[in-house]
């Protein structure tokens, strides 16, 4: 055993020398110089006494020595297995109850139960979330961290086999603690932004979109389009647009977006090109306007799109007052088509303005710097 001195390691200790029986230390420094015990060596803790700061360490090498931790002798805690077990049991018991208190609370708010603009109310949530104060939200259900509520908390949900609550230290009661009310808040806001999304998304989808917001969207990655004729203006500033399509960017043309898309989102565009031109043809013909000047004017104002076989082909003759103005645009090798690129005014859209998004928006795509992208552009 080494001999007290003056010197003191607050460091090499947990605070308030919370050191119980059995609690696993390893060895960092000692300056008895006859022990055989290297820095790194593991003990069990058989007692501590903390008027002397005598710690009694059976080591795992055979060794009894004591540390006398006012003398320079240091160790440091290891993790003590048991004890994380009942912290992961009280992190559990405290998800489960997030999640369903984020589930009542999204009946109320933006669900069944719910009254008025609930997008809206779920746009301001999740962005909210998103910029990492959920807890800052309003209404939104947080843990209590009362002590009394903690005391329940672990009567109710620490392993059988734990320590009784008044057997803890004064960390370990704060570990408790901490560990349900984390994992409340954390499942709360999980779940709340799950069931935002839900709200928002046209199809009911929960998967996290935040990649595919506008500012997210990059050369090469997917992302949401429509043309910047699509929006409608909505109370309170916002705007919906009743159809977007998933793609991919591959380049910008004019500050307006060029993307890629499957051969469903291309279907969809002349589709939506045609509800357009029908669109006028109401508008028109309730104006009194006769069929042969609505055929006209709808020609000169909107171009035709149709497939021909595997090619959409697209007359602006009228449109252009130029004969020559039909295009026809052909799928890549991938079967995928760039739909009026450099010629429509096609913008990046959020796609919780959107009342459907034609095709499957994809994962993210990462691609290196100075790459080939479809379409002939680089990422460069």
């Amino acid at each position: 055993m080494t001999s007290p001195t003056s010197n003191n390691h607050p460091e090499s200790r947990p605070a308030g020398d919370d050191y119980r029986r059995g609690d696993r230390v390893a060895l960092q420094h000692t300056n008895d110089p006859h022990t055989r015990l290297r820095p790194g060596d593991e003990g069990t803790v058989r007692g501590y006494d903390p008027d002397q700061r005598i710690l009694d360490v059976a080591w795992d090498s055979g060794s009894r020595l004591s540390m006398i931790l006012d003398a320079g002798d240091r160790v440091r805690p290891l993790p003590n297995l048991a004890w994380q077990r009942v912290l992961t049991a009280l992190r559990e018991a405290g998800v489960a109850a997030g999640r369903d208190a984020a589930q009542w609370w999204a009946q109320d708010t933006i669900g069944g139960r719910a009254h008025g603009d609930v997008a809206r109310t779920a746009r301001d949530v999740l962005t909210g979330i998103e910029a990492a104060d959920g807890r800052d939200i309003d209404g939104l259900p947080f843990a209590d961290r009362d002590d009394a509520a903690g005391r329940a908390r672990y009567a109710e949900h620490a392993p059988t086999d734990a320590p009784a609550y008044p057997d803890l230290t004064s960390r370990q009661a704060d570990q408790a603690r901490q560990a349900w009310c984390d994992g409340f808040d954390q499942a709360v806001e999980v779940e709340a932004a799950r069931q935002c999304r839900m709200v928002l998304h046209p199809d009911g989808d929960d998967r996290d979109l935040c990649h595919v917001y506008p500012d997210a969207v990059r050369v090469g990655g997917p992302g949401v389009f429509a043309g910047d004729w699509a929006a409608t203006p909505e109370p309170a500033g916002q705007t919906r647009i009743p159809v977007a399509f998933a793609g991919t960017l591959i380049n910008w043309w004019n500050g307006w977006a060029v993307f890629r898309c499957t051969r469903r989102v291309a279907e969809a565009i002349v589709a939506d090109q045609q509800t357009h031109r029908d669109q006028l043809r109401r508008h028109l013909r309730d104006g009194g306007t006769t069929d042969s000047d609505a055929d006209r004017q709808i020609d000169e104002t909107l171009g035709r799109m149709w497939f021909d076989g595997d090619v959409i082909v697209v007359d602006d003759s009228r449109v252009q007052h130029d004969p020559e103005a039909i295009d026809r645009i052909s799928p890549d090798a991938d079967g995928h088509y760039v739909v009026m690129g450099w010629n429509w005014t096609w913008q990046v859209v959020h796609p919780y303005d959107c009342d459907r998004i034609a095709g499957i928006i994809p994962d993210p795509t990462p691609t290196a710097s100075g790459t080939s992208l479809p379409g002939g552009s680089t990422n460069a």
